[in-house]
């Protein structure tokens, strides 16, 4: 028998069953509430047909019951397929019936969407509401199944899968990322030891619980008996007041959160003292980001961690001694405050030129990354898989980084042509499909530009046929009717000339980016 996320849970009820488990709103659990909850829930699962490997998607946002999935649905055996809910209906129930999705879990807020998936779904059998009110009659309520029976759970396997997690498509199509029990309880390890997780934390989830960077802090804290503090979606001004209220030790944020935290004009008028640590990723912060958020938390540790769902996610970290340091001037830490740290205790982390060879210090190659951590492979996807997981444990990222002396990685580049603009993952092929669409369309080219909000702004390149004519609104309106809002362009270029190709006709989009990243530190924010 291996471990399974299940011990999370049965630890912290163990050692903790009258300790403050979770705060939503006015709803406060125990450690042992929580623990009956989540195993009537199992029961009940059971009790609708679905069995050990079935997939149970959630569509919600953030609250108690998005956690309650993602501690019991693996823990009985089932697997879970957290929906990103910016996703167009149409992307939507592409993943559900990519992975042939049984059964759908989904709020109030999501209800409409979810009724349209299963009406054109072929793999879902019930729909099953989390809202507060009493279900509609064509769903399952929610509380009904957590307030029932408990039932022994069944035996689950660390091999076994958890969660099938789906990433933008170099091809145009979402993949699904395969973590099992293994993977994921690794990275719960390192997480604890990486950011010092411990009882008394109380843990603030802010940014969607569908980000595994976010999703999978839930098995670290929880298996140290710590609070999870819930709102249903970022905002800066409920951050602030959440924080200050319910003491928040902890939390994740991506830069363009913390932006909007530390700007917002009332965020001198509370007490933010509470805070110990906030790890922060997707991209580094710029330096005077850095400085003011620091002056408005100067007790609080600053984190940047870097990974990927394929990594269930972590893969490094820059330590809180790295930014103090660097923020004072030292060197090499004032340096390194560009890299995105060294490899965590527990994951291998190399940089390899195309034969696969090591590359020398300062050399810029392929991140491969090798560990427990390390996905099982894409559902469905023989070839990508095989591509990825080259053999012997390792996993080719597709980011493009070099090393210095001591092991730091400096991102510069991303092979796979993947922008991430507010921490929101955007493949730009996927993109261009979209555009393509547009009969006006003769060529374009998606590429992530420099942007102070975002970190990279999705900008389009485009050429269209002549005497057609097109506006810059127009296009953003027509893949916004298509794709969710946060992958479509915020700005687009037109011209007139056929743009630049190679020798074999693919389109140079290093030329392209090229005037507006040649004054940037590195090639990605």
């Amino acid at each position: 028998m291996t471990e399974n996320l299940g011990w999370a849970l049965d630890r912290a009820v163990a050692v903790a069953a009258d300790r403050l488990a979770v705060v939503d709103g006015d709803r406060r659990l125990t450690y042992a509430e929580l623990g009956r909850r989540v195993a009537a829930m199992g029961t009940g699962l059971h009790g609708l047909g679905v069995k050990r490997g079935d997939v149970v998607g959630v569509l919600s946002l953030n609250s108690l019951t998005h956690l309650e999935c993602w501690l019991g649905i693996p823990r009985h055996g089932a697997i879970l397929n957290d929906l990103n809910y910016r996703l167009s209906p149409a992307e939507l129930s592409f993943v559900v019936d990519d992975c042939d999705t049984a059964v759908l879990i989904v709020d109030d807020a999501h209800l409409p969407v979810g009724r349209a998936i299963l009406e054109s779904s072929r793999s879902l059998r019930h729909l099953i509401c989390m809202g507060s009110g009493a279900a509609p009659g064509d769903t399952i309520a929610y509380e009904d199944l957590v307030a029932g029976d408990v039932e022994p759970s069944p035996v689950v396997d660390g091999g076994d899968l958890a969660g099938i997690f789906y990433t933008g498509g170099t091809t145009g199509r979402p993949k699904g990322v395969m973590l099992t029990h293994d993977n994921l309880v690794a990275n719960a390890k390192h997480t604890i030891i990486a950011l010092g997780h411990v009882s008394s934390d109380r843990y603030l989830h802010a940014a969607p619980m569908f980000h595994l960077a976010d999703g999978s802090q839930t098995y670290a804290l929880t298996w140290v008996g710590g609070t999870h503090v819930i709102v249903p979606a970022f905002d800066a001004a409920t951050v602030l007041e959440t924080i200050e209220r319910e003491g928040v030790t902890r939390t994740v944020l991506v830069p363009t959160m913390i932006n909007m935290v530390v700007h917002h004009p009332t965020a001198h008028a509370y007490d933010l003292s509470s805070l110990r640590q906030i790890l922060y990723g997707a991209s580094p912060m710029p330096e005077k980001l850095q400085r003011t958020a620091m002056e408005l938390i100067p007790s609080c540790d600053w984190v940047q961690g870097y990974g990927m769902t394929e990594t269930s996610p972590m893969v490094t970290a820059m330590s809180a001694e790295d930014h103090r340091r660097g923020m004072m001037g030292d060197e090499p830490y004032a340096s390194r405050l560009r890299s995105a740290g060294t490899p965590i205790v527990g994951v291998q982390a190399e940089i390899r030129r195309p034969d696969g060879a090591l590359a020398d210090v300062g050399e810029i190659g392929e991140i491969w990354i090798r560990g427990p951590n390390i996905m099982a492979g894409y559902w469905n996807r023989p070839e990508e898989t095989a591509a990825a997981l080259p053999g012997d444990g390792w996993f080719r990222s597709g980011d493009m980084a070099f090393s210095d002396k001591d092991a730091y990685l400096y991102i510069v580049d991303r092979a796979k042509d993947m922008i991430i603009s507010g921490g929101e993952n955007v493949y730009s092929t996927e993109v261009e499909n979209v555009i393509y669409e547009h009969p006006a369309v003769i060529e374009a080219a998606v590429i992530g530009v420099p942007d102070e909000k975002w970190g990279e702004r999705i900008h389009a390149v485009v050429v269209i046929s002549a005497g057609a004519t097109v506006d810059q609104d127009e296009l953003i309106d027509h893949c916004r009717q298509r794709i969710a809002r946060f992958k479509a362009p915020r700005s687009v270029e037109f011209r007139l000339d056929p743009l630049p190709k190679s020798g074999s006709g693919k389109i140079l989009k290093r030329d392209l980016r090229e005037p507006y990243w040649e004054s940037e530190h590195r090639r990605v924010h």
